[in-house]
């Protein structure tokens, strides 16, 4: 069975950083493409960051420059480093997978999500 479990969401202040992680199991992901979204309080679920193989790199354009994401193949997690955070940035972010190497918007694989909360 596969499963995603994100980790390092929590309570931070404006300008600070927090860095996500997932962690595959089940399967091994070092191929597939893999991102991130996130889900504001009512609003509806948006795509942040994507990394598809080798290495290229996909991003909202609200955090270019600010987020970066990584893969570590070895231990088969997707990383989102988040800096200089702001309150819109608050949301529960969702760690995803594709079924294949090209991303899509409708990945296939979903964790549980984690909370980002920002602080003004």
């Amino acid at each position: 069975q596969v499963q995603l479990v994100e980790s390092g969401g929590g309570l931070v202040q404006a300008g600070g950083s927090l860095r996500l992680s997932c962690a595959a199991s089940g399967r091994t992901f070092g191929s597939n493409a893999m991102g991130w979204f996130r889900q504001a309080p009512g609003k509806e679920r948006e795509f942040v960051a994507a990394i598809s193989w080798p290495s290229n790199t996909y991003y909202k354009d609200s955090v270019k420059g600010r987020f970066s994401i990584s893969r570590d193949n070895a231990r088969n997690t997707v990383n989102l480093q988040m800096n200089s955070l702001k309150p819109e940035d608050t949301a529960v972010y969702y760690c995803a997978a594709a079924s294949g190497l090209i991303w899509t918007t409708t990945p296939e694989y979903w964790g549980q999500g984690t909370q980002v909360t920002v602080s003004s």
